[in-house]
């Protein structure tokens, strides 16, 4: 475990502090394909964002687990507050725009990867959304 992190300081940071969450859009009645899709796209932009910004923290929940959770929303508005929410506390994300190949338009956003990051901060934004 590491002593610093870049903007935050930490005695020890255990693999059991840190977490990625995955939000989806229900609303846009993706299929089950399609959904594991946008999620491992938003994991792993979002898992390469923290790689660089954060490294020590990538690789401490990279070889500790890689603890996820997936949750959702039902509006692009819904979606929007929290990437609002997750910006305004420095909490690093990626939102996944589709290409628009099959079942939604170009450029559709459809799921936030973030993190991963300090589970007690992701949950002050998302510690309301029901598992998807």
């Amino acid at each position: 475990m590491l002593g610093e992190t870049k903007g935050k300081k930490s005695a020890r940071i255990s693999r059991d502090e840190i977490k990625q969450v995955i939000v989806i859009r229900k609303d846009l009645d993706m299929g089950k394909g399609k959904i594991a899709s946008q999620a491992s796209h938003a994991s792993l932009m979002a898992y390469s964002l923290v790689k660089e910004k954060h490294p020590d923290i990538a690789d401490i929940w990279f070889n500790g687990g890689q603890t996820k959770v997936v949750l959702k929303v039902e509006s692009l508005e819904e979606l929007n507050s929290i990437a609002d929410k997750l910006g305004r506390a420095k909490i690093p994300f990626k939102i996944v725009r589709d290409c628009g190949r099959t079942q939604v338009e170009p450029d559709t956003e459809t799921a936030i990867g973030i993190g991963p990051y300090y589970s007690k901060d992701i949950d002050k934004i998302t510690g309301r959304l029901k598992l998807l």
